[in-house]
């Protein structure tokens, strides 16, 4: 058989096909990465949509490090709104409050693509006909729907497509999304730019203005997208790579990087899980100075990756005790995706709209609801002094973001690119991951499929300790009570630990994988032929 040269994997198996229907046409990854983007837009409108942000990690063959694109949406130029609140509201026009930058992510990466050459015509075409025709809802559709059923402040355009007559959408319905449909077409025949400026552009600012919400057609026209400096840590010969602020991807390599001075103590599957947790600790403790605008962190940020700050967290972690947690994590819905072209380009992506649905603000012409993001950050009028804040809400500021999709090139030529949804259990779920495939011997699929857990909380749940799925607390409880973790029991391929996937470029193979906590398809194929795992 012919050696595979194309890989894709999302977490909906119409993303997976939508990309790889690209990748077999002679697209680029970063054109099927669009396809899918869109797609999954379509199937999975609790998690992402065209209404929030992505971030992409690019690299191409002989590129010495990848290249980074933040498509992070600012705050409004206007905030007065918020001057006399005390908190920003969960849902509602007043939860919506920065830009949506993905398009202009999806702009730059095609931009930067010397090989892109297929009309978006092409490219949207599976979203078009996926919104068009419909699509069987999931469990996982159902369940977001269900949650918003009860959340106030939704809009009526919101209600009508996804709680029609006050039910929610159920698993296996047919759903159809007319209004998308009409979107992606617009898109196709005028350029993504229509996306920001125009007729559709100043029916989403009417939307948002009668919602109550401060982003103006100023706001949504002047949003963009910018390549930055990929973060790496060169972690025993291999070079890991994550987005910089205002992602946590600083946390994610500090959680590895810290991992790894001390993984030569850990033997048994507790000793991992607890250095992972407590390094995750570690790293979150930092959060009030690393995690935010760019433009507002210091020398803290700075020195965040070097050798003798890792060494500092790794010096804190006690192996045979565990450190008290007091921190809430913030909960977060996202896909991730990843692609992989005949050519080597590989991508690694990931898009939001934050919590289940966003704002619960729908776009009545454009059939796609708004993000919260803007829930990250924090007003000077709850007591907290500002200039000591550093989230705190300023006009065309970038709020404090999750997502942060992970890529690592090992010395050998091998190129990993992983991710996962999860809020703030992303950098948690890439350590497993990672440390599993660079560190314990396993396969690619073993170290997504294997039991995982969860530090803090997670949505619509208060506790902030430790969840473990029970495939793993058979084998560590005794441990874990030695050490004395916060610790509770959750179901096996539980949806709370994310939804994680990888592709794994060597010299030799090409491997693809998702997660079975998923509604997702990982494929590997080349012209003719094609093997799903």
């Amino acid at each position: 058989m012919t050696t595979h040269n194309i890989a894709f994997t999302a977490s909906h198996f119409s993303a997976t096909e939508a990309g790889i229907n690209i990748l077999k046409q002679g697209g680029t990854a970063t054109e099927a990465m669009v396809a899918a983007a869109a797609a999954i837009s379509v199937v999975y409108p609790h998690m992402n949509s065209i209404g929030g942000d992505s971030f992409w990690l690019i690299d191409n063959p002989n590129q010495k490090t990848p290249t980074a694109i933040d498509a992070c949406g600012r705050a409004a130029t206007n905030t007065t709104a918020y001057n006399t609140l005390t908190q920003i509201p969960e849902r509602g026009g007043l939860s919506a409050l920065t830009q949506a930058g993905t398009i202009r992510g999806w702009q730059k990466a095609l931009e930067l693509d010397e090989h892109a050459a297929l009309p978006l015509s092409k490219i949207l075409a599976p979203a078009i006909e996926l919104a068009r025709e419909g699509f069987t809802v999931t469990k996982s559709l159902q369940a977001g729907c269900e949650k918003l059923a009860a959340a106030n402040n939704t809009n009526e355009a919101f209600k009508s497509l996804y709680i029609p007559n006050g039910k929610p959408l159920q698993a296996g319905q047919h759903f159809k999304n007319p209004k998308l449909a009409a979107t992606f077409e617009y898109l196709a025949k005028h350029g993504l730019n229509a996306f920001y400026e125009g007729a559709l552009a100043n029916s989403f600012a009417a939307d948002l203005a009668k919602a109550g919400s401060s982003i103006t057609a100023g706001d949504i026209a002047n949003t963009k997208a910018e390549v930055v400096t990929a973060l790496n840590a060169n972690l025993s010969g291999i070079n890991c790579y994550n987005l910089p602020a205002p992602t946590q991807g600083v946390h994610s390599l500090q959680i590895i990087g810290a991992v790894n001075k001390l993984k030569h103590l850990a033997k048994t599957d507790a000793d991992w899980t607890h250095l992972i947790v407590e390094a995750t600790k570690q790293s979150f403790t930092h959060r009030p100075t690393l995690w935010a605008d760019p433009e507002v962190l210091g020398d803290d940020y700075k020195n965040a990756l070097t050798d003798d700050r890792l060494s500092q967290l790794a010096n804190n972690i006690d192996m045979s005790k565990a450190k008290k947690w007091p921190f809430n994590a913030e909960p977060g819905d996202t896909v991730w995706m990843a692609a992989r072209d005949k050519n080597g380009q590989l991508v690694s992506f990931i898009q939001s709209i934050y919590w289940e649905f966003g704002s619960g603000i729908l776009m009545s012409e454009g059939g796609f609801v708004w993000n919260n993001r803007g829930l990250s950050f924090s007003l000077n009028n709850e007591g907290i002094d500002a200039d000591n804040n550093i989230n705190a809400l300023a006009p065309n500021k970038k709020p404090a973001h999750t997502l942060n999709p992970a890529m690592a090139k090992f010395s050998d030529g091998r190129r990993l690119a992983y991710g996962t949804m999860g809020g703030e259990g992303q950098p948690q779920t890439q350590a497993a991951v990672f440390a599993g495939y660079a560190w314990r011997n396993k396969s690619i699929k073993q170290a997504i499929s294997d039991p995982r857990w969860l530090l803090g909380r997670t949505w619509g749940d208060k506790s902030t300790n430790l969840k473990i799925e029970k495939g793993l607390v058979f084998h560590i409880e005794h441990e874990l009570n030695q050490r004395d973790h916060d610790w509770v029991s959750v179901d096996n391929n539980n949806e709370m630990m994310g939804h994680a996937g990888a592709i794994l470029d060597t010299p030799t193979s090409l491997e693809a994988a998702t997660d079975p906590r998923s509604d997702g398809r990982a494929t590997v194929t080349t012209a003719g032929t094609q093997c799903q795992k």
